[in-house]
């Protein structure tokens, strides 16, 4: 089934193609795929990047707050880099490229999304406490990207590198994964000292 991609704020893409013809962001980005890249660069499939917010067992359900939108960097037939647009009080502004392990595991993770049954909003979920990030298949594909809530139905596939214990690209119902997530994050019993 084909993914349906949320279309990103204008004012995010802008911000990136803004950048992108910039000498100087392009040259300041640790991202050495970018500053040699020979062939004309485009931004391509924005990804929603939310940040879990509240996970626990007195917490109530668990929330996300979006926090960016994330775009695959193409240069001729592949991905490159990636390009972050950030929510500032002004509004939406550029905020970093990358590269690294995440872009091959996001690229990854989107074409074994796009071979199963169901249709889904790809979104990225970062957990930032286990330095994981998962792709967030959202089963309510007309759900506006902003929404903070996990539906019955969405799916978590770990990005690699994922955090020991946690398998990256197997794809985890929300309702699995977040118990693992939630006993990782509660602290554990306080130790009484001893005198």
């Amino acid at each position: 089934m084909p993914l349906h991609v949320p279309p990103a704020p204008a004012p995010a893409l802008r911000s990136v193609r803004t950048a992108l013809g910039s000498p100087t962001a392009v040259r300041e980005a640790r991202t050495p795929s970018l500053r040699s890249a020979g062939t004309p660069l485009t931004p391509e499939l924005p990804l929603p990047v939310h940040v879990l917010e509240r996970v626990g067992p007195r917490g109530g359900a668990p929330r996300t707050r979006l926090t960016g939108w994330r775009f695959l960097i193409r240069g001729g037939d592949r991905a490159v880099a990636a390009g972050e647009a950030m929510l500032t009080p002004d509004g939406w502004t550029f905020s970093h490229f990358f590269e690294g392990p995440y872009l091959a595991s996001t690229e990854r993770a989107l074409h074994q999304a796009e071979a199963l049954p169901t249709p889904y909003q790809p979104r990225l979920l970062s957990v930032p406490e286990l330095y994981m990030l998962t792709l967030w298949l959202h089963a309510d594909i007309t759900a506006d990207a902003s929404s903070e809530l996990f539906a019955p139905g969405d799916l978590l596939v770990p990005l690699a590198p994922a955090p020991p214990g946690i398998a990256a690209h197997r794809p985890h119902r929300v309702t699995d994964l977040l118990p693992v997530i939630t006993l990782r994050l509660t602290p554990g019993p306080q130790l009484k000292a001893t005198a």
